[in-house]
């Protein structure tokens, strides 16, 4: 089954010529079929290439999706044209106020890692998003600075500001290969990482009612689970494409900046040949994953999600 996708969107052109199976509304509406309806609030700069991420990997399982873009109601993106914005996004506050409900919401880093969470221009509305989830949406999937910041919300547990940043594809551990969201996980494989801050290990199993579920030596706790608030946190980026790593790295090499050639990433640590993908099938298998335990754990009626 298709992901749902408006036909003007970047991602609806892209994913089709991937072998991804895209639908318009229109045709979807037709068919006789509740599909999960998962939200992305997209506080990354560049909101399309993020958009295409997420949209890939939660659009690859048997299951109709219904995608919808979600923004800070009064942050300004300046990276990312206006008139795709007002086309494709709706604010968090036109969504809170319509009262509508959610199978899953995806929440996504941002660009803000060495600001504390107080000082973020949108930090109130976005503590006022994770409240918001609680009641009105089935699964909340935190990502990198998303994760750091709901954990922190909820548990009171720091992120740390890292002595450099750690940058490239580092190895991790299946710690719980019996959970449902690690079906199909190998026992190690690598993960693309990208990130100036941490959270620490003991300070995460001293916060009752959090499970680390991967976990690497190098780089810290990965994935994090938290039953009672129905969510995951991960703080590195299994949805990052082949290149992303590449744009970073490209970017600050341009710009002057003092930056290390990211690790394990191209071969040889060479930057002049091209990047290999290790980490795209267990990306489809954890997004995979966390859509079928929506699909078999969620209400029919939308109407009861977070009662």
């Amino acid at each position: 089954m298709p992901i749902t996708l408006p036909e003007t969107l970047p991602a609806f052109d892209i994913l089709s010529k991937e072998g991804v199976m895209v639908m318009s509304p229109g045709r979807a509406a037709m068919q006789d079929i509740r599909p999960l309806r998962i939200g992305l609030l997209n506080l990354m700069p560049k909101k399309i290439q993020t958009e295409n991420q997420f949209a890939r990997l939660i659009g690859a399982t048997p299951l109709q999706i219904d995608f919808q873009l979600i923004r800070m109601t009064d942050h300004e993106t300046r990276n990312t044209a206006a008139e795709h914005m007002e086309a494709f996004y709706r604010p968090f506050a036109e969504v809170e106020a319509s009262g509508e409900k959610f199978d899953g919401l995806i929440i996504t880093g941002a660009p803000v890692e060495h600001l504390d969470f107080a000082e973020v221009t949108y930090w109130d509305e976005l503590a006022r998003v994770f409240d918001w989830t609680q009641t009105h949406v089935h699964s909340t999937f935190g990502v990198c600075w998303g994760g750091m910041a709901m954990i922190w919300h909820f548990h009171g547990v720091k992120k740390h500001i890292l002595p450099a940043k750690a940058f490239g594809c580092f190895r991790h551990r299946n710690l719980a290969p019996a959970s449902p969201f690690l079906r199909g996980f190998s026992d190690d494989f690598v993960i693309p990482v990208s990130r100036w801050t941490e959270m620490r290990q003991d300070e995460i199993d001293a916060a009752p009612g959090l499970v680390t579920l991967l976990g690497s030596d190098e780089v810290g706790p990965c994935l994090v689970q938290d039953e009672a608030h129905r969510a995951l946190y991960i703080f590195n980026h299994f949805e990052y494409d082949t290149g992303t790593l590449k744009e970073e790295y490209d970017r600050d090499v341009a710009a002057g900046k003092a930056v290390s050639v990211p690790q394990n990433y191209y071969p040889g640590n060479d930057p002049s040949r091209p990047p290999l993908n290790r980490w795209r099938s267990h990306a489809h298998l954890l997004y995979g994953n966390w859509i079928n335990e929506i699909y078999q754990t969620t209400q029919y009626d939308m109407a009861k999600i977070g009662t």
